[in-house]
């Protein structure tokens, strides 16, 4: 799954990916973006504006918006079948931009926190869907099989959109386009091959979501253990 993540880039790296992308002003930064807590997404909708959305999925059906962070992922392999992701797969898809996301290991009862990052330090684009409850914006990240790296952490992962479009159009313009091909759509939510991620131990400072300081991206060492 995906339930933390970050996001500290400067614009000029964000204009270089997705240069047709209108920004206005600096970008807000974050160490520790939590579900209900607003987050940056280009949908497929307004493709050149850089925009905030909260983040947990409230169905635009939905009688009185509980729930809302309830809704922060959505699966993959069962996203036609859901009420509440079946019409924003067809109609509402956006990216949603990270530098790195978060996920636990269980240590003599405690959650020790790590960052996973891609190796190459480019931009995370996930694969995401959104929608709109009495005008709020909600998304969600699709999350798929975890890759080797990601399998002794956690049995998902987000999926991590290839922005490499030496091939033709990259997975993020496909993703954003106003194609009705699912199954196309679908087969872009592959899990990165193996080796593909940085991942290193951090603070458990991070558990706490009223956290947010550079100090949570820095690497801690991994304590020897003698047997």
């Amino acid at each position: 799954m995906c339930g933390r993540f970050s996001f500290v880039v400067k614009k000029e790296k964000v204009h270089k990916l997705f240069p047709e992308v209108s920004i206005e002003g600096d970008l807000d930064k974050s160490y520790n973006i939590a579900p209900t807590q607003q987050a940056y997404v280009i949908t497929n909708k307004h493709s050149n504006i850089l925009q905030k959305m909260r983040w947990g999925l409230i169905p635009h059906w939905s009688k009185d918006g509980k729930g809302g962070g309830a809704l922060i992922n959505a699966r993959m392999e069962t996203i036609q079948e859901k009420p509440s992701f079946r019409d924003p797969i067809h109609s509402y898809r956006c990216v949603v931009l990270a530098d790195s996301f978060y996920e636990w290991r269980t240590e003599g009862g405690k959650k020790i926190p790590y960052r996973i990052l891609l190796r190459n330090g480019d931009i995370m684009v996930f694969a995401g869907i959104w929608d709109v409850w009495q005008n709020l914006s909600t998304f969600s990240i699709i999350t798929t099989e975890p890759n080797v790296d990601m399998s002794q952490f956690h049995d998902r992962m987000p999926v991590i959109l290839n922005t490499d479009p030496t091939s033709g159009l990259s997975a993020c313009e496909k993703w954003l386009s106003d194609t009705n091909d699912i199954a196309s759509l679908l087969s872009l939510c592959e899990k990165p091959k193996n080796g593909f991620l940085h991942i290193y131990k951090v603070s458990e400072k991070l558990n706490a979501v009223k956290n947010n300081f550079p100090d949570l991206h820095k690497e801690k060492p991994e304590e020897i253990t003698l047997f």
